[in-house]
């Protein structure tokens, strides 16, 4: 739900008995705020849409891509990921101890254990030669203990080479800071033109309520376009509206008040304390795109139970997953061993060990999060295709399709009905001030909370009252 230019009514297309879209009105009870309300809505519309997608079909074809590389990763990596299944595993200490022989020179920081046969170990090292904020990672059959390769290692979900550099074009086009501008404002604006499109879709007068299901056959027209448009658009709204809201909560701008408005509502984010003496401490569970594994060192000042001990200790005290990631300790911290299954139901508990005997330090068990938290956790695992593994994957294939359809049906319809007139300005003055004051504060509200957002919307005003001006100048000049 992007495009769809206001313009002329195409009285050679639709049928008498059929309200064309610049005459549609919904059910009777609705029509007189509806009739006032629809040509702001229309106009928001088509103008954010022109605005916008562009940005929006960048990021629409660079998560397509990025939902499809999981699986890629599985055929491009598939020899440093799978190993044929041994009788044996060797004890995860010895594990990393190969791995520290391959690269003496790197640190490690953290290990991943193969979560199923045939699976190999990832042994984490922080390593110079490697990007700022990315590991290395190096991959050891745990039959044999021989060395598959390394390879660099970025954010919670372990991406490969191939799926960071497809996550960062996603992000960021690879231009930094300056780049998250642009994912930050189709996010910002994708939710409002996907709700405002539901808004017109429904608002149509049909022949029957499958027309707003399925979409229309027949000759290829402009009506035909956006029947599918308008279908597609709705079955799409829901996984349109989360991809919006979930990108949003890590982005830029807009992410700093979402968490300041989370911590506020008691929704924080709960932290382990890995702190030997029971000294506040930790670090945030909270990760998503651009969380990278960094640490300090691996030597333990002091008695050192070793890492199958620890793991053992963890084990006991209830994190039983085969999917783990083992944090070692740095000096004055504890191991950290947690579960990182997302498949569900959840195993995302994590205990701190204390690596002198033993004992657990702290616990914290995904249970006890904040609604809140668990909620935010959910929706960026479901965001970066983690959440419920291959479902997961192909659902953001199917959403980010669709919406680049959405897009190109919107050029299409806007082409068809060329020349064609917009909305006519002014259109807010039809709103009764009952529904524009609320409207309008809560416009400011989302404004003040989504910054790029309200940004673009002043610019848009903007250019629309210089546009209006000029035309107002042309109209006088002619008049003389």
């Amino acid at each position: 739900m992007t495009i769809d230019d206001p313009a002329r009514p195409e009285t050679s297309e639709a049928p008498p008995s059929e309200t064309t879209p610049d005459t549609a009105a919904p059910t009777p009870q609705k029509a007189g705020t509806w009739s006032a309300l629809r040509p702001l809505v229309l106009r928001l519309h088509f103008y954010a849409g022109v605005l916008v997608a562009p940005f929006l079909l960048v990021a629409a074809a660079s998560g397509l891509l990025y939902a499809l590389s999981f699986q890629a990763e599985k055929v491009v990596y598939a020899h440093e990921l799978e190993v044929p299944v041994g009788e044996t595993t060797l004890p995860l200490s010895q594990q990393v101890t190969i791995a520290r022989k391959v690269n003496p020179n790197g640190t490690v920081t953290a290990v991943w254990p193969g979560a199923e046969p045939g699976a190999t170990t990832r042994v984490l090292m922080a390593d110079p030669d490697v990007p700022e904020g990315t590991s290395l990672a190096v991959f050891v059959d745990p039959y044999t203990g021989d060395v598959r390769g390394q390879l660099p290692s970025y954010g919670s979900s372990g991406a490969l080479p191939l799926r960071t550099w497809i996550d960062g074009l996603h992000r960021d086009l690879h231009l930094g800071d300056l780049g998250r501008n642009y994912s930050e404002l189709a996010a910002s604006w994708l939710w409002v033109i996907a709700l405002g499109g539901l808004l017109l879709w429904l608002g149509r007068r049909r022949k029957s309520r499958r027309a707003l299901f399925v979409p229309e056959g027949g000759p290829a027209s402009r009506r035909r376009t956006l029947s599918w448009h308008g279908s597609v658009g709705l079955w799409a709204v829901t996984g349109l509206v989360l991809l919006s809201a979930t990108g949003l909560t890590w982005s830029r701008y807009a992410g700093e008040n979402i968490g300041a408005v989370q911590d506020g509502l008691g929704g924080a984010t709960p932290t382990l304390s890995a702190t030997v003496g029971g000294a506040a401490g930790g670090s945030s569970e909270h990760e998503g795109h651009g969380a990278a594994h960094t640490g300090g060192g691996t030597g333990v000042q002091g008695p050192d139970i070793g890492l199958d001990r620890a793991l053992e200790a963890a084990r006991a005290a209830g994190v039983d997953s085969p999917r783990i990631s083992v944090v070692l300790p740095a000096e004055g911290k504890g191991y950290v061993v947690k579960e990182t299954d997302t498949q569900f139901p959840l195993q995302l508990d994590s205990v701190a060990v204390d690596p002198a005997d033993g004992a657990v330090l702290d616990r914290l068990a995904f249970a006890d999060h904040p609604l809140l938290a668990k909620l935010t956790r959910i929706g960026i695992d479901a965001h970066t295709g983690v959440f419920l593994g291959l479902f997961n994957q192909v659902a953001l294939a199917v959403l980010a399709l669709a919406l680049i359809l959405l897009i190109l049906w919107g050029y299409r319809m806007w082409w068809l009905r060329r020349p064609g007139r917009p909305v006519a300005r002014g259109t807010w003055r039809r709103v009764p001030v009952t529904l524009l004051l609320p409207l309008a504060a809560g416009a400011a509200v989302v404004a003040w909370f989504v910054p790029l957002l309200g940004l673009s919307l002043l610019l848009f005003l903007a250019a629309d009252l210089v546009l209006a001006l000029v035309a107002r100048a042309r109209t006088r000049s002619r008049t003389v």
